[in-house]
């Protein structure tokens, strides 16, 4: 006889592990700290590096006026403009980075923790069925 309702929680942890399980698994086996900062230092040298191109676009295009007018230009002022647009740049993109990744982790948390709330129930289900088989003798008759 077929129990309806293991079948359908057996379906809706194969359904869970074939789509969210591929996403939030990898996540809910890390530390909140952890999992946010890798984020926060793959932000760092992603920001740096988009920054640092940023700056090259900037000074292709205007190359040849810098070419013309550097020896006019305050460097130390143009240097420190640069650190501090950096600066602004790194802590925006850092503030984004630890929401969005705060709430991503605490995503995956809850549906990993409904997961496994499921299979805590499929779970008592065999035992309460292990418990009925081991009361009878090898013959399915009752002791």
């Amino acid at each position: 006889m077929v129990n309806e309702e293991k079948v359908k929680t057996m379906t809706r942890l194969s359904i869970y592990e074939a789509r969210d399980g591929k996403r939030y698994f990898p996540i809910s086996k890390f530390y909140r700290s952890d999992f946010i900062g890798i984020a926060l230092i793959r932000n760092f040298f992603l920001v740096t590096f988009g920054y640092c191109l940023l700056l090259a676009c900037v000074a292709a295009y205007y190359g040849e006026y810098l070419m013309e007018n550097i020896h006019k230009m305050d460097l130390v002022k143009t240097g420190i403009y640069v650190l501090a647009g950096y600066g602004i740049v790194l802590a925006l993109y850092t503030v984004i980075t630890y929401i969005v990744y705060t709430v991503k982790y605490h995503r995956a948390k809850k549906s990993v923790k409904g997961y496994f709330e499921n299979l805590e129930k499929l779970n008592k289900y065999y035992s309460r069925k292990e418990k009925i088989m081991s009361g009878r003798n090898s013959k399915g008759r009752r002791k």
